[in-house]
């Protein structure tokens, strides 16, 4: 892997896949752009990824109208982009029929038309430089529905279809598309997902507690984007159900109305 100098975008850089991303991509040195909400950990995840250069940038992925700027902003002080990675957003553990239709809504705003709107904004840089990479951190769910999870899945499913179509549309352009399928990851991913009236979850789900370290989880994540794959999955056991369900769609059926994910 070689990321010596490159410049490299992470969203939701302030906690959990972001930071562990941040600091892999540090200790190949790159040069970083760090994105979230959270300004104060931010910083904190810049002073870790020292002495890598790193901005600190802070984005809403709700507010595509600022997303210009931002991009403006990381040209002034880098000149160009060679990755942006979308991984910014939020997680639900909510039944379908308990979850407001804001939810849904906010789900789908910040999970789906906040990466495709940010990318929209980056691409034509890469394009007119003829390089770049767009990495997608989408998740298991975005390859099968389960319960607690109706808005995410419907997410994340909506990044493949556009992304993958994407790949296509710019195959010859010498920018690539990578999408990231993590599946259980040690984060406080469900402590921030939503319920089914916008209150966080507020707790640590037990599969999440024995997901994967982020570490392990941004090394893995590296190797793939270096390797230019389109799509890869990282996780433990639950990578398996990918397969499970192309194979036996039925018995995944039975199998996912049993499981516990929540």
């Amino acid at each position: 892997m070689d990321f010596q100098g490159q410049v490299v975008w992470i969203t939701g850089a302030s906690a959990g896949i972001g930071e562990a991303l941040a600091r892999a991509f540090a200790g190949q040195g790159a040069r970083l752009v760090l994105s979230s909400r959270n300004e104060a950990e931010l910083q904190r995840v810049q002073a870790a990824c020292a002495p890598a250069e790193a901005l600190v940038l802070p984005l809403d992925l709700a507010a595509p109208d600022t997303f210009a700027a931002a991009v403006a902003a990381v040209q002034a002080r880098f000149g160009h982009i060679d990755l942006l990675v979308n991984n910014g957003g939020i997680s639900q553990r909510s039944l379908a029929l308990d979850t407001s239709l804001a939810v849904d809504r906010r789900l789908m705003e910040v999970d789906y038309f906040g990466p495709v709107a940010l990318s929209k904004a980056v691409l034509p840089g890469m394009l007119a430089r003829r390089a770049g990479r767009i990495v997608v951190i989408s998740s298991l769910v975005g390859k099968f529905g389960t319960p607690y999870r109706s808005a995410y899945a419907a997410a994340k499913h909506a990044l493949h279809g556009f992304f993958d179509s994407l790949r296509a549309e710019i195959y010859t352009s010498g920018v690539g598309v990578t999408i990231i399928c993590p599946g259980f990851i040690h984060t406080g991913v469900s402590v921030n997902a939503l319920t089914g009236d916008g209150r966080a979850l507020g707790e640590m789900d037990e599969a999440t507690a024995s997901g994967l370290a982020p570490a392990d989880f941004a090394r893995q994540a590296l190797r793939a984007i270096a390797q230019d794959r389109n799509e890869v999955a990282i996780g433990g056991r639950e990578t398996w159900g990918l397969l499970l369900k192309r194979l036996a769609p039925g018995l995944f059926a039975r199998v996912l109305r049993r499981a516990r994910v929540r």
